[in-house]
């Protein structure tokens, strides 16, 4: 008997140290950020195999591969930038947090199997394909001007807006009756849009995640224009050239005098690790660097990091270059905060740094030729066609001169 007593004892304690850890179910979820108390902020993504799933927003597709498990908990990592989402698994579905530490911000998450991004119960009033001159913070002084651009098939809605320091991601949505929902997930920034729509208007509200939300205004005008980004931001009287001073990953002190930017064309990227439009231009950036090596041509990206630390905001630095793909020099110009104001402390001769990003073109003199400010990304359709052949364009009259 006491043989058999310690044979039971010893079944039952490894029965209680056996794994615990739940994983993730193939097939397709809807997630949903609790935005405030009564809006969620939905998006769609499809578990491939217990390490990988794919975010989709319209003809979006985000690999993330960074997948962790601890008993009934997953980390979910976001590729390239710093937030996760941490959840509970349970019977199929997913509960808890969005979180950004560097940014002290949670969103609650939850996520269960579902194939739509948004549920459709009534026929489209109407048709919002086309341009929209749209006004965020109307009758404020933080009014600002954007162009929505949106195609519509049945109940199903794509497009973006596009402000004069870059656009609002893939944006995916339908159109419930009178009622306009467009959301965007990319692993940095949430964004939500809800319109009460008619043939020639849309008045809504715009989320970023939990923090931020805004009114908004728009009417259909296809000949409606932003200003050129490359008018916004200028030198000052008085200035020809750029001029910094700012550590790389080791310590080293880069500047345009030094010998690797001597006669060659620079392209100078202010920019940062945790910022989407800036990672699109950054994807760009870093293809046509490896395709003109042998040209005589450079990029420096400067770094404007919300990490508290120069440690951190390295780490993010290096995160960026490995996922990317960027084999020119990103040095840090500033930690703490994003702020532009501050920014501008640091680049004295811009009458002001307006976006993240901005890319400073300087020829092979020395002299800046042209400030491009702000990114028109992927989303953009045409738009980014249009910069693309732009820049080479000026890159190659540079070159040659």
């Amino acid at each position: 008997m006491k043989r058999i007593f310690i044979i039971i004892i010893s079944i039952l304690a490894i029965s209680c140290h056996q794994d615990t850890t739940e994983f993730l179910y193939f097939g397709t979820y809807r997630a949903n950020l609790q935005v405030d108390d009564k809006t969620t902020l939905p998006f769609v993504f499809k578990v491939k195999d217990a390490n990988t799933l794919e975010i989709y927003n319209a003809e979006e597709v985000i690999t993330v591969d960074e997948i962790e498990y601890k008993n009934d908990s997953v980390f979910i990592q976001m590729p390239v930038f710093e937030s996760y989402i941490k959840a509970k698994i349970k019977d199929r579905k997913l509960t808890g947090q969005y979180i950004t530490e560097g940014k002290d911000r949670s969103v609650p998450f939850t996520a269960s199997p579902a194939k739509t991004r948004f549920e459709t119960t009534k026929k489209p009033n109407t048709n919002i394909t086309g341009n929209w001159e749209t006004t965020f913070s109307p009758n404020t002084d933080d009014s600002y001007k954007a162009k929505g651009i949106f195609t519509q098939n049945g109940n199903t809605v794509t497009g973006t807006f596009r402000t004069e320091t870059g656009d609002y991601r893939y944006l995916d949505g339908v159109i419930n009756g009178d009622q306009m929902q467009l959301s965007t997930f990319d692993g940095a920034h949430a964004f939500l849009f809800t319109a009460t729509v008619t043939d020639s208007t849309l008045n809504g509200t715009f989320y970023s995640g939990n923090h931020w939300k805004e009114p908004f205004t728009a009417f259909k005008n296809e000949n409606f224009e932003l200003k050129a980004a490359d008018s916004l931001t200028y030198l000052k009287d008085g200035y020809e050239t750029l001029a910094f001073s700012f550590p790389d990953e080791n310590g080293n002190l880069i500047s345009l005098t030094d010998d690797r930017f001597k006669d060659k064309v620079v392209v100078v990227q202010i920019m940062g690790t945790w910022c989407p439009n800036c990672l699109d231009e950054s994807n760009y950036y870093a293809q046509y660097y490896k395709d003109i090596k042998d040209k005589d041509i450079e990029f420096v990206a400067l770094a404007f990091e919300y990490a508290k630390t120069e440690e951190t905001a390295f780490k993010n630095i290096k995160r960026l270059k490995d996922r990317v793909g960027i084999n020119y020099p990103i040095v840090l110009a500033q930690t703490g905060t994003t702020s532009k104001s501050k920014a501008n402390e640091k680049l004295p001769m811009l009458n002001h740094v307006l976006s993240y990003p901005t890319s400073i073109f300087v020829d092979k003199t020395g002299k800046v030729r042209k400030i491009h400010t702000g990114f028109n990304g992927p989303a953009t359709g045409d738009k980014f066609i249009e910069f693309k052949d732009e820049f080479t364009t000026f890159m190659n009259m540079l070159i040659n001169e």
